[in-house]
């Protein structure tokens, strides 16, 4: 079993504890993982705009990039793909 699904599974167990739900309801708990998930996302966009700046320095592709670049050559392989179909009718 993979890490993240039974991290996933946990988790799903753990919010339907009925103390872990009593904690949830407090203002404090909610307001404080409110702040880390906003902290976290603070620190994930600027990991990545650094990671971006170092490849871009290195002459490194992107992660933005090759999503971009797989996209772009799938769209062209499905566009041959319809040329020579169409082109090999009667």
């Amino acid at each position: 079993m993979p890490v993240r699904d039974f991290l996933t599974r946990q988790t799903v167990r753990w919010l339907q504890d009925p103390r872990v739900m009593a904690l949830m309801d407090d203002p404090r708990v909610s307001d404080g993982l409110v702040q880390a998930l906003r902290w976290r996302s603070r620190a994930q966009r600027a990991l990545e705009r650094r990671t971006e700046a170092l490849a871009g320095r290195l002459d490194l592709a992107t992660k933005k990039e090759v999503r971009e670049l797989r996209r772009t050559l799938r769209r062209l392989e499905n566009e041959l793909a319809r040329a020579r179909g169409e082109g090999s009718g009667p």
